[in-house]
């Protein structure tokens, strides 16, 4: 693009573009006038933006965060990042904070928030007591995004912590043939709950064995909206079998780096079609997100490993199910 094409375009035909944010001043030169000219519109188009977003679905306004890494979106993937119960969407933009590669990497993060601060994972969630169906809203969510911002739609991933883990899970169960990649944190599926996984689905699992509210073994939970969990182990062997893998996973020790106490034990299940089970084992980590800030006390949560950089690994993951 030559300097004379841009000086005539912007300011024979689109003098209102710009002269309203800059005067040009008599005598300035036309190659420098279009040199601030590009400055400009470089930083307007490329600055990140955070817009608030809502849409009818099932007769609920639901809202959601969308952080977008520059003004023009299209094509770029898509991460729809669920909260814990009580959370909110700008709380789980900074806990699962995935803006400092969505600009490296250029992918949007959503962030949506549910019914009274909680999803209808199938557990007796405030949410699923009011029946809304979340099931029905991310996938309302999804057309959005794509109509609005024209993203890869065969690159829509989804991830969430906790509460936002479970309906994450059922997500993939119940949206496999819009979802590209699933990571769940802090969470697993339960057994009550019907997900009818309808394909084989790359998905990634990350908890901690010190979680004092989602056990890791599973079982009976007796905070929050209960249910009747497999363990970690447990719902990497379900997934290994829809998705049709080996059954033997490759176990691999990752050193510590630092000594907070924590450390990472990974599995990974080959499977045909790049469809792999994959779980990070944070041995003595909490109900947290590993990388992520220290929320709340130790003594409430447990610790929060800085032995595991929990979003570079799942878009790391997001990333290699699309090769």
């Amino acid at each position: 693009m030559s300097p004379d094409w841009f000086y005539k375009y912007f300011l024979k035909t689109k003098p209102a573009t710009f002269l309203n944010v800059i005067t040009i001043k008599p005598g300035m030169h036309k190659y420098n006038a279009c040199l601030l000219f590009a400055l400009i519109y470089t930083i307007a188009y490329t600055q990140p933006v955070q817009k608030e977003g809502r849409i009818i679905v099932d007769g609920l306004t639901r809202s959601f965060i969308t952080w977008l890494p520059a003004a023009n979106v299209k094509g770029m993937p898509a991460i729809i990042s669920l909260h814990g119960n009580l959370g909110t969407p700008k709380g789980q933009l900074r806990l699962a904070d995935f803006r400092p590669l969505a600009l490296q990497e250029g992918f949007i993060i959503v962030c949506p928030a549910g019914i009274d601060r909680s999803w209808n994972d199938g557990r007796a969630t405030k949410a699923n007591k009011k029946a809304v169906d979340d099931v029905h809203f991310i996938d309302m969510l999804i057309s959005s995004l794509i109509k609005t911002y024209h993203i890869d739609s065969s690159r829509v991933y989804i991830t969430g912590m906790s509460n936002g883990g479970f309906m994450a899970s059922r997500i993939a169960c119940r949206l496999s043939n819009r979802i590209a990649a699933a990571a769940i944190v802090a969470a697993t599926m339960d057994k009550d709950v019907d997900y009818k996984p309808l394909q084989p689905v790359p998905i990634m699992y990350i908890h901690g064995t010190g979680d004092p509210y989602v056990p890791y073994k599973g079982g009976l939970m007796t905070k929050g909206a209960g249910g009747n969990i497999y363990g970690h182990e447990e719902v990497l062997k379900q997934w290994a079998g829809i998705n049709h893998c080996n059954m033997q996973p490759t176990v691999t020790y990752q050193q510590a780096l630092i000594n907070d106490g924590t450390t990472i034990t990974r599995q990974e299940y080959s499977c045909p079609g790049g469809k792999p089970v994959i779980g990070y084992t944070v041995n003595n980590g909490g109900h947290t997100w590993p990388g992520g800030p220290q929320y709340l006390p130790k003594l409430v949560v447990g610790t929060a490993s800085k032995n595991l950089d929990a979003c570079r690994v799942i878009w790391s993951f997001f990333k290699a199910s699309h090769l």
